[in-house]
């Protein structure tokens, strides 16, 4: 591969725009008046609740679960499935894995970090009524493991425990497991049944939610993958408790961007209620969980595989952000992060063309610093190195580099090509001239 058989920069930012791809979306509207929280020493800002919105269905049963568990379907026909959130679900509520299971055979697909916490209790939950049979995979913990290499561990395992077509591979970790995993069962005896257990708050509300899956190449982030939905998606908030402060954080970028792009309620609740998320408090973090999970599935079934530029909104930051990941190196920077430094860049720009004002700009950048997240790029960033890593990102299209910019007023985005190149090398210059 030589960088000289791709399109330069200029040829990339100079082509005239190509037919509607400056589409606006806006949030969404609506909800009853919910109840509010405030905390244990009546202090704080209130705790708001709001329901779900348009066709995504939202519904709560109150089994014999610990606490009440909230459901959001995922519209896709013949092959939707439902998220499940709430708390015990692996310890107490084995059956909602086991009835989407159909075949008899279960390939656990985990990490270093997360198998001595959750596996054998995993392990538990599937086998209690002694219709299954569960193997194990164990892979090393962090972005830079994200490779075929390693992914080929789970299909040696797969071969080596005879599993078959009607076999289940179940992710039980964060967003790298969760990629990993659906990427294997698209592909192992071309095509198995795959099941969500994400144990990250990034991955509880984006990663596991929509069918993307894939694995890193040096050259570009998830550039080798495909879209391959699970049977349904299992979010044990329990698992959270366990999460590293940096991890969490890391997490939080991606409800920021619901709020950016769509839910300008949502990006008012984190202004509010940011402390409370920090602090772990369970009903914050359920909401901002199922909240983050309506938003999702209400994309994905508008735009699955990314046709017609609505699930493209959801890339907000992140060609900033995988240009970050690449030429940083997978793993220095966690992907929230990353997408925190890529998301105010993009609001950075959407200023520079007048397309948001100011006072959008500054709260961009204050609810990320609120969350304890980076705001600037890493030193090892230039401007050369930026546009080199964005002449590769998955959303240039016929050699024209587009990207998702905020427009309008807060809840409103734009994926488009028609930005102005003087400005964007404005932002690059600026922001890496005040690098961490």
């Amino acid at each position: 591969f030589s960088w000289c058989l791709m399109p330069s920069w200029a040829q990339l930012v100079a082509r005239a725009p190509l037919p509607h791809t400056a589409t606006v979306w806006h949030q969404q509207g609506g909800g009853a008046a919910p109840p509010t929280k405030k905390g244990e020493d009546g202090q704080g800002p209130p705790f708001t609740i709001r329901g779900g919105r348009l066709g995504v269905v939202c519904s709560a049963a109150v089994a014999e679960a610990p606490s009440v568990m909230k459901t959001v379907k995922v519209e896709l026909g013949d092959r939707s499935y439902p998220i499940y959130i709430g708390t015990g679900l692996l310890q107490g509520r084995g059956e909602l894995l086991r009835q989407h299971i159909p075949g008899n055979k279960v390939l656990i697909v985990t990490n270093e970090t997360i198998a001595p916490l959750y596996l054998d209790q995993t392990i538990k939950a599937l086998t209690a009524d002694g219709t299954l049979t569960v193997e194990s995979v164990i892979l090393p913990d962090g972005e830079e493991h994200k490779t075929m290499d390693v992914l080929a561990q789970v299909w040696d395992k797969a071969l080596t425990c005879r599993m078959d077509r009607g076999s289940t591979f179940l992710a039980l970790g964060g967003g790298v497991v969760g990629d990993m995993t659906g990427f294997a069962a698209s592909c192992y005896q071309r095509g198995v049944h795959f099941v969500q257990v994400p144990t990250t708050i990034m991955s509880q509300v984006d990663s596991s939610v929509g069918g993307k899956t894939g694995v890193n190449h040096p050259l570009g982030k998830n550039m080798i993958g495909a879209f391959y939905q699970p049977r349904c998606v299992v979010c044990d908030t329990d698992t959270l408790s366990t999460l590293p402060d940096r991890e969490l954080a890391s997490g939080i970028s991606e409800i920021v961007k619901y709020g950016l792009i769509r839910d300008a309620p949502l990006f008012k609740w984190l202004e509010a209620n940011m402390w409370q998320l920090l602090a772990r408090d369970s009903e914050a973090t359920a909401y901002a969980v199922e909240r983050s999970c309506i938003n999702k599935a209400e994309v994905v079934a508008a735009d699955e595989k990314e046709m017609n530029d609505v699930r493209a909104t959801l890339n907000l930051g992140h060609t900033f952000g995988h240009a970050i990941e690449t030429g940083a190196g997978y793993g220095t920077l966690l992907h929230g992060e990353a997408v925190s430094i890529g998301t105010v860049m993009a609001a950075d720009l959407s200023f520079r063309m007048g397309w948001i004002d100011r006072d959008l700009l500054d709260r961009t950048r204050a609810i990320m610093v609120a969350a304890r997240l980076p705001v600037v790029p890493p030193t090892v960033m230039t401007v050369e190195l930026f546009k080199n890593l964005m002449a590769v990102d998955k959303k240039v299209a016929a050699g024209k580099l587009r990207l998702v910019l905020l427009k309008g007023p807060l809840g409103g985005c734009v994926v488009t090509g028609a930005f102005d190149p003087v400005k964007l090398e404005e932002t690059l210059t600026y922001f890496c001239s005040m690098k961490q």
